[in-house]
């Protein structure tokens, strides 16, 4: 094993899009388990959109990141030490470790995996923070119906792409928007969409002729024009689960509008935003019913894979590009599951 251990750390705090010169790759010594403490080597992490708010020195639902300190965030590994009865050397474990090679973290502060055959990768996509995301922002605050029409924004990404597979094994009619043809593509042929449109055309036209009688259920990962042009399209009694705004994440002051938001009221709209970790009390369920479902064929996934710790800002930037289909991950190291 290596004595030297790899970090990224926020060098400084980005003004508008993220930039490489925010970041700094950092060398330390060796972190060491002390009593009841497990020393793991991440094999991958997750890069979101939602770290871009934490880059922020404002308050929120988690404190920011600190200049000249690692970031963090999801990230599963295996343990190499472990100084307490709970976990052995060559267990899997996720945590909130992210962006860096090594840490040596308290049991308490690590969830052992039973991968059951899955991808190390899918605990942080399909199985992980999106996977829930997407699971309870559809069924607990949309409500979804059968013969319902669900319309996902940011139909390609992390969560997008689960959110419509849900639907349609809900019985509903589900309707993608991404920003390519070849994720259009990716939406119907094989993650199942009913339809699809790359969202740089004509909004209104497009969710006329793919919602051509309205929308019951929009699910918001996108925020800005897409969210104008939807409003006009809910049906009465819709439902809007808020999972995230990506076209704002970048705005150095707040944009006005929405100009259609009045339709909320003489359409009797519900419009909610939400934060995954509120609803832990799900977790059970989800992974149950989601791990079943990819058993049955009826859910597929697709992940994006960057190699390199040095590259994690790099991957990070990409989100903001589209440059990801499904989740995108960044491998740090080996993966023991992977013959």
């Amino acid at each position: 094993m290596s004595d030297r251990s790899l970090e990224i750390r926020l060098a400084s705090r980005p003004a508008g899009e993220p930039e490489a010169a925010n970041f700094e790759l950092a060398e330390t010594g060796m972190p060491t388990a002390g009593p009841g403490q497990a020393l793991v080597r991440n094999v991958y992490m997750s890069v979101d959109p939602y770290m871009r708010g934490r880059m922020r020195d404002i308050k929120s639902y988690t404190p920011p990141f600190a200049i000249g300190k690692a970031l963090d965030g999801g990230a599963v590994g295996i343990v190499e030490e472990s100084n307490t009865d709970d976990l052995s050397p060559g267990d899997l474990v996720s945590s909130r470790f992210g962006w860096r090679s090594h840490f040596a973290a308290h049991a308490t502060e690590l969830q052992k995996l039973d991968t059951h055959g899955a991808p190390l990768s899918a605990f942080l996509g399909v199985l992980g923070m999106p996977g829930m995301t997407a699971y309870v922002g559809l069924l607990d605050l949309g409500e979804p119906k059968e013969g319902e029409t669900v319309f996902v924004s940011a139909a390609a990404g992390a969560v997008g792409s689960l959110v419509g597979q849900i639907a349609r094994i809900k019985g509903c009619r589900a309707v993608g928007s991404a920003g390519s043809q070849d994720k259009v593509d990716h939406l119907v042929s094989d993650l199942g969409y009913d339809a699809a449109f790359d969202y740089h055309d004509d909004l209104n036209h497009c969710l006329g002729e793919t919602c051509p009688d309205g929308i019951d259920v929009y699910f918001e990962n996108v925020g800005g024009p897409m969210l104008e042009a939807v409003l006009l399209h809910m049906n009465m009694f819709g439902r809007i689960p808020v999972c995230g705004m990506i076209a704002h994440y970048n705005d150095e002051e707040p944009r006005p509008g929405p100009r259609t938001l009045i339709s909320i009221i003489p359409k009797r709209l519900r419009m909610q935003g939400f934060i995954v970790s509120d609803h832990m009390d799900r977790r059970a369920d989800f992974v149950r019913d989601v791990a079943g479902w990819i058993a049955e064929g009826k859910v597929t996934y697709r992940e994006t894979i960057v190699s390199g710790l040095e590259n994690a800002p790099e991957a990070f930037m990409g989100l903001f590009r589209g440059e990801n289909t499904g989740k995108m991950v960044v491998q740090v190291s080996d993966d023991p599951t992977q013959g």
